[in-house]
């Protein structure tokens, strides 16, 4: 599986004549998949498929692509908010690769996280725990759950102008889609405002009343696997690292820790990598020269137990949500969500 991730990731991505050749012979097979896909959201938009809906509100992040969006840091971001705000919110996902439930216990510790490939039987087993309002991690296909308010994501870092959609390109609906959205949040972790605003122009062509909110992932403190120690990003300046990312668009994430002044030595995996112990001890071998060896939060909740010993600290970081656009339609999302809760 992770083989055929990486030849897909480089029909989607590369430029080359191979990788355009792929992608034209894989477009009959996307056109095939865009009527299904459109097939099938006819069929729930005239109430032939029905939605369930249910005694509490509920809130779907989401997004029209596969994967690195930033979806479980921002639908955590979203927990965190609405248990400030004074409800009980639990969050329903699927689970895939196992990382991501952990992710969610990791940053927002005592909230119940339900995993369930079918998001219906998670939603009702969120209610018999007790919570106020359910938080979906990627459910915006998953339309057979009826949610209050659907939040899709965009990531500007990779975006190229043309959404292919699958098996030609990462694109699960095109973009139209987001006419479903009660918000779009397009998200950045390294790609400049002119990126951020071409973004933003397609979406006013194809949904032009949708809120937009323009949201920054940026990487917080350092902390160790091992002693919980944290420190300050600026540790990494001038510093020699090996950098572990088993994530959707890794290069992002590499680019982060350049861009705080860290010498940087990539070791990248497909999404949802299952790391084996050999594989760490490898790692921290090749790392055995690093002042640190640095990897996303996804990675360390599988890295932290397989690591040497003997090896020294892992560190991690974690993705933090700052808004840089659009704070008022956030508000008006999260009250909203607030007040059907009460």
């Amino acid at each position: 599986m992770a083989d055929l991730r990486r030849i897909l990731e480089t029909i989607w991505t590369g430029r080359g004549k191979r990788a355009r050749a792929a992608r034209a012979l894989l477009t009959p097979a996307e056109l095939l998949y865009r009527a299904v896909v459109a097939s099938r959201a006819a069929l729930y938009d005239r109430g032939l498929f029905r939605a369930e809906q249910f005694s509490i509100p509920v809130l779907s992040v989401g997004n029209l692509s596969v994967g690195g969006t930033g979806k479980t840091p921002v639908a955590a971001w979203f927990a965190r908010k609405l248990s400030e705000k004074g409800v009980k919110p639990g969050i329903v996902l699927r689970g895939y690769g196992g990382d991501e439930p952990l992710v969610h216990e990791r940053l927002n510790v005592g909230v119940p996280v339900i995993v369930a490939a079918d998001r219906v039987r998670g939603i009702r087993e969120a209610i018999a725990q007790g919570v106020d309002v359910v938080v979906l991690d990627d459910a915006f296909q998953h339309r057979r759950a009826a949610r209050d308010a659907d939040v899709v994501l965009v990531n500007a870092d990779v975006w190229t102008g043309a959404p292919r959609l699958l098996p030609a390109g990462p694109w699960r609906e095109p973009l139209r889609s987001a006419r479903r959205a009660n918000l779009v949040i397009i998200t950045r972790k390294t790609a400049d405002k002119s990126s951020v605003e071409h973004v933003r122009r397609a979406l006013s062509a194809f949904a032009p009343r949708v809120p937009v909110v323009v949201a920054h992932l940026a990487p917080g403190d350092l902390r160790s696997t091992a002693t919980g120690q944290t420190l300050p990003l600026h540790a990494l300046q001038g510093s020699d690292l090996t950098a572990i990312a088993a994530i959707a668009h890794p290069d992002s994430f590499f680019r982060q820790l350049t861009e705080l002044g860290a010498i940087v030595r990539p070791h990248s995996f497909s999404d949802h990598h299952t790391f084996t112990r050999a594989e760490a001890r490898r790692l921290a071998a090749q790392a055995s020269n690093s002042d640190f060896v640095v990897c996303t939060l996804k990675d360390a909740v599988k890295l932290e137990s397989l690591w040497p010993a003997e090896a020294g600290s892992l560190w991690y970081v974690s993705q933090r949500l700052r808004i840089e656009d659009g704070q008022e339609h956030i508000e008006w999302l999260l009250d909203d969500l607030v007040a059907q809760a009460h």
